[in-house]
């Protein structure tokens, strides 16, 4: 099966230089041949996953209201890279500035890395006047209360050139929330208030939708899966996996995994037919499923849907935007949920894990496909892949509605190998010490109103995650090697008074 996130090469930032006609037709051909010159730089470099797209310097407030316009209107344009080459008076970007909805990135930058010290002249200064003409620029976008993003530094860099990269992928995943669905199939677990929340709000402010399908329909479409198509999956599998003897051809459950592969051939039309991004289940509600759906929830995910489990669509629509930042990047990024401590002074851990619905994307090596009991929600043992998530450095994100707003939480972890084998754990797992320690880390967690579920990333960068709640107008907070309790408790407090 083809893989569900997009090619981010297909999606493009505009590159706009600013500038104006006081300084004679010469020198305006001079800075469209420079801003040229760096946006064919960046559209080649490997390490910008978007293309770069060059559009003619802006001279006038009319020029910069269409080019506005126009990224607003191109479907494929996910933000706007801003340089101020010369001195471009903020006042004519007020028009424009006001009706952009696309993400803002000022580049303050200057084409030449050095000062010529033996032949600067006058001309020279009035051709590179970005220390000053970019300062006009981040006036009138602070004036405005524009969110935007500042990188500074010589353009050729690989600093400079990462953390636009960076910002690209935050604003990849925001592009991809606006107008996406979700499915939830069933509600959200009953009594569980953190992975409930206000749909409309998030429909409102974060631009996706989520609306509630009835089991019965879905089940409706697992039904129409041929035997044919069952069979070819179940072989995927085995290519795939180090299938357990008892699901195998042959095997006493061996029809159990074929279930499970008609339950997501069925789900993966259901999904993909209706334009979802990602989807929710709940083993509170499987009425007509012979199992709870963990493989099939798994390999979706791997795919590139978000998924949260017992009705969390905050969770769902995170992991989803998280998989497309990532596009493209070594590692994964999955469903997790904080599930045991391990509170050895020496070596504090956190084990995390659900019952069954880890992506294989964070799998260090060849998962197993196993079944087993599950324990609850009534219903047949589920078949599940089972592995240990890599070792390194990786975040946990998370996104709650606090009534009045929704703030994302993120906390960097290090994730370590088990010390030792866990044969009667029958889950995906990963281990993991919480910055800055297991104590502090989880405190402030629990302050800050921290869901139980994340998405887990072993390849996003926490300034990745602050660009895209920028973008977002969320709240965000970090818990990271610099954190102190008493500093972040403030900070929770302050964010208490701003957002009122």
């Amino acid at each position: 099966m083809s893989n569900i996130v997009k090619d981010l090469r297909k999606l493009e930032v505009w590159f706009v230089t600013g500038s104006q006609h006081l300084y004679g037709e010469e020198t305006l051909k001079q800075v469209a041949a420079h801003a040229q010159e760096i946006a064919q730089h960046f559209d080649q470099d490997k390490s910008i996953p978007v293309s770069v797209v060059y559009k003619p310097i802006v001279k006038t407030p009319e020029e910069i209201l269409r080019v506005c316009r126009e990224a607003n209107q191109a479907a494929n344009c996910i933000g706007i890279i801003a340089w101020m080459h010369t001195f471009s008076p903020g006042k004519m970007w007020i028009g424009g500035l006001k009706i952009l909805t696309r993400p803002l990135l000022q580049l303050h930058t200057q084409f030449n890395r050095d000062i010529p010290w033996a032949t600067i002249d006058m001309d020279f200064m009035n051709l590179n006047q970005s220390a000053h003409g970019d300062r006009e620029f981040g006036h009138i976008l602070t004036r405005m209360r524009i969110p935007r993003k500042v990188v500074v530094g010589f353009w050729q860099s690989a600093d400079v050139k990462l953390r636009i990269a960076t910002w690209l992928r935050a604003a990849a995943g925001w592009h991809d929330w606006q107008g996406a669905r979700y499915a939830r199939f069933g509600d959200n677990m009953r009594q569980v208030s953190v992975t409930d929340g206000d749909k409309v709000s998030a429909e409102a402010d974060l631009g996706y939708s989520v609306n509630g399908y009835g089991i019965g329909d879905l089940v409706a479409v697992i039904n129409q899966i041929g035997e044919s198509s069952v069979e070819t999956l179940v072989q995927e599998y085995e290519d795939l996996y180090t299938l357990s003897a008892a699901i195998r051809k042959g095997g006493d459950r061996h029809s159990s995994l074929r279930e499970a592969a008609k339950i997501e051939l069925g789900m993966t039309q259901f999904l993909v037919e209706g334009g979802f991004n990602g989807f929710t289940d709940t083993f509170e509600d499987l009425h007509g499923l012979s199992q709870l759906p963990g493989l099939p929830s798994q390999r979706m995910m791997a795919r590139g849907l978000g998924f949260g489990a017992e009705g969390d669509w905050k969770t769902a629509a995170l992991v989803r935007a998280m998989k497309v930042m990532a596009s493209g990047l070594p590692g994964g990024n999955s469903f997790m949920e904080d599930y045991t401590y391990h509170f050895d002074p020496a070596n504090p851990l956190v084990l995390g894990a659900h019952m069954l619905e880890i992506c294989p994307s964070i799998a260090n090596g060849k998962p197993s496909c196993e079944i087993h009991p599950l324990g609850i929600g009534g219903k047949s043992d589920p078949v599940r892949l089972v592995f240990n998530a890599g070792a390194g450095s990786a975040l946990n994100a998370s996104l709650v509605d606090l009534g009045n707003r929704f703030r994302l939480i993120v906390n960097e972890v290090n994730a370590v190998e088990p010390p030792h084998p866990l044969p009667k754990l029958p889950v995906a797992r990963a281990l993991w010490k919480p910055l800055p320690d297991m104590l502090t880390g989880c405190a402030a967690w629990i302050y800050a109103g921290g869901a139980h579920h994340t998405c887990y990333s072993q390849n996003l960068s926490t300034e990745c995650l602050q660009d895209f709640a920028e973008m977002a107008r969320l709240e965000c907070v970090m818990i990271d090697a610099r954190t102190d309790l008493n500093t972040f408790r403030n900070t929770l407090r302050l964010g208490e008074v701003v957002y009122g």
